[in-house]
């Protein structure tokens, strides 16, 4: 589904675990990766002897990545410091990157505000779609399943829809990048609208499953015309809680949400439900952001 991918590891995330996993990575349609380790600026600034010796450490720690590259895959290293957004914007231009690994950890929303997040800040900012992963899982897979997981990223797509600005455009995402995907990278996905219909009338309630479903349908339709396999869903209730409890059912891969930051940017520092998805899912979560 992504051809270049920038896969950005601070070393104790899990994400420097794949360095070992290049071939699998590629089965998954990935032509081009590239390693980030970032070192911040204020931490660079202490003596240069120790600053080389990070940035040694760090090499030789994603060193693995550069054997064994399969034929027609590129692979490269890098180790630099400066502002991680600065860097990461710099590299997504320089490799002509079309998707953003990083890992982020699951924490409450008071948490989030207290510590910060580094996804959540270069959620606004990059051009291109993010992979966000959890750091508690990627560090307990086996090989085996790591190895698997590679292989098969954007396999089966959990796609909240609900018909509005940045659904649609979540939609839009979807199909472009399925247009020219490898064989086997993207093969189904499943399209969920959830309604909170709490305190209408059943005549209403069904009005609105009706207008749903039709929607449904005809987004279905497009995403069949590029050999997905389809399957839609309504659920009623709180809108996390369906995504959540669908991905389970279906046994997809990851979830694909977007979030429209031209509507109010503010809305992101406030609630959206695209930033609930990122923070609570355990599934790894495709986030495209629409900010013009």
């Amino acid at each position: 589904m992504f051809k270049n991918c920038l896969i950005c590891t601070n070393l104790t995330d899990g994400l420097d675990r794949l360095v070992k996993f290049v071939p699998y990575l590629a089965g998954s349609g990935v032509k081009r990766i590239v390693f980030l380790h970032n070192i911040s600026v204020w931490e660079s600034e202490k003596a240069t002897k120790v600053d080389e010796d990070r940035i040694n450490r760090a090499q030789e720690r994603l060193a693995p990545a550069l054997q064994e590259i399969p034929e027609g895959i590129e692979v490269k290293v890098e180790v630099l410091s400066g502002q991680p957004k600065d860097t990461i914007l710099r590299l997504i231009n320089t490799y002509n990157i079309n998707v953003v690994f990083t890992g982020m950890s699951i924490r409450s929303a008071v948490e989030t505000k207290i510590f910060g997040s580094n996804t959540l800040e270069l959620a606004p900012l990059t051009p291109v779609p993010l992979m966000v992963f959890r750091p508690q899982l990627i560090l307990t897979y086996t090989q085996e399943e790591l190895a698997l997981r590679c292989q098969h990223l954007w396999r089966s797509l959990l796609i909240p829809y609900n018909g509005e600005k940045s659904a649609q455009y979540l939609i839009e995402q979807i199909k472009h990048y399925a247009q020219n995907r490898p064989k086997d990278s993207f093969q189904q996905c499943v399209l969920l609208w959830v309604i909170d219909d709490g305190g209408r009338t059943e005549t209403l309630k069904e009005y609105h499953l009706h207008e749903a479903q039709e929607k449904l349908n005809a987004v279905k339709t497009e995403l069949e015309a590029l050999n997905l396999t389809v399957e839609t869903k309504i659920a009623q209730g709180n809108p996390l809680h369906e995504i959540l409890d669908t991905a389970v059912a279906f046994d997809i891969s990851a979830i694909a949400i977007a979030h429209d930051y031209s509507s109010n940017i503010l809305q992101w520092t406030i609630s959206s439900l695209a930033k609930e998805v990122v923070s609570h899912s355990w599934f790894p979560v495709l986030f495209f952001s629409l900010k013009q």
